[in-house]
């Protein structure tokens, strides 16, 4: 087998803390009909990678134990090859995209992907790849969690943990969706927050998150998109009919008062992801490594405190 066959990639090997992350050597993937190989040229390290290499997926029974699990959901990168029927792109054009298979023995964390052409996007004009591969999963969550709520311009939305990066795009989307904003952060990212158009904030230490959001918007919000996983709290915060979303696994509270509550699964969507990547929205990178960095990458996002998204590049990048 060359060299031009084979790739770098980091794997789980069975599953656990950030030292079961592994840099293997492996053929490089083909595409099929309706695919696109990516040379990646950037991969984000998201909350669901290291939950998927610690096992909680395989005991939650949404995914089957294997030896070796890709990690790694969103790239950007460049079209290396194109399977039959593949019109929409061409090799040479830089793209982003999204791989919404949990099951899987390669992720995003290798120096080729393969994904289905409906699942990639061009990439933002002028946004490096390292900026550009931040929003496929965080920026489809926040769009597809407000799909959901289905409010119309000029009702009010309450985001918890707004400063993270679904939360971000959530705020900045629903401003430009014409929604009244009130965001739940810490009082040093209240500056930022607002720039993204919330127009009023609740602290992230509030005691009683229902009572702070009741006094500003008398009678609750309109909806709620949960991005922390606060459940009962955030939904007490919602008037009765009205609607709320969670994005956290396991978090989504019960229907009380006639509310609407939906649990938000992303799913891959090119044409949504094209749309998102024309919009110039606030891309945030939290920090470079190469790929052999994973294990401390993932130690990183553990800690807590990011703010943007750590983003992993092949060591020739």
């Amino acid at each position: 087998m060359t060299d031009e066959e084979l790739m770098r990639a980091v794997i789980a090997r069975g599953y656990g803390g950030s030292e079961v992350l592994e840099s293997v050597t492996v053929r490089r993937p083909e595409p099929g009909p309706g695919q696109v190989r990516i040379r990646v040229e950037a991969a984000t390290v998201n909350p669901v990678d290291l939950v998927t290499r610690s096992g909680v997926l395989v005991e939650a029974g949404l995914m089957a134990a294997r030896e070796q699990t890709g990690i790694g959901w969103d790239v950007a990168g460049v079209v290396d090859r194109i399977g039959a029927g593949v019109t929409a792109f061409a090799p040479g054009q830089r793209v982003i995209g999204l791989r919404d298979l949990l099951d899987v023995s390669l992720g995003a964390y290798a120096e080729y992907l393969v994904l289905d052409a409906a699942a990639v996007a061009p990439a933002p004009p002028g946004v490096p790849a390292e900026a550009a591969a931040t929003l496929p999963l965080n920026g489809l969550t926040a769009l597809q969690s407000l799909d959901l709520l289905a409010l119309a311009a000029g009702d009010t939305v309450l985001v918890t943990g707004a400063a993270g990066a679904v939360g971000g795009f959530a705020v900045e989307l629903a401003a430009r969706r014409g929604l009244r904003v009130l965001a739940q952060v810490r009082s040093a990212d209240e500056k930022f927050i607002r720039s993204l158009g919330a127009e009023r904030i609740v602290g992230h230490d509030t005691a009683d998150l229902a009572h702070e959001v009741r006094r500003l918007v008398p009678g609750g919000v309109d909806g709620a998109l949960d991005t922390a996983g606060l459940g009962i709290r955030a939904l007490a915060a919602v008037r009765t009919r009205g609607a709320y979303v969670t994005v956290v696994g396991g978090s989504a509270p019960p229907p009380l008062r006639g509310i609407r509550v939906h649990q938000q699964w992303i799913s891959a969507d090119g044409a949504a992801l094209a749309e998102l990547a024309a919009m110039d929205l606030t891309l945030r990178v939290a920090d470079i490594l190469l790929f052999e960095c994973a294990a401390e990458a993932h130690d990183r996002l553990a800690a807590g405190g990011t703010r943007g998204r750590l983003v992993l590049v092949p060591s020739e990048a």
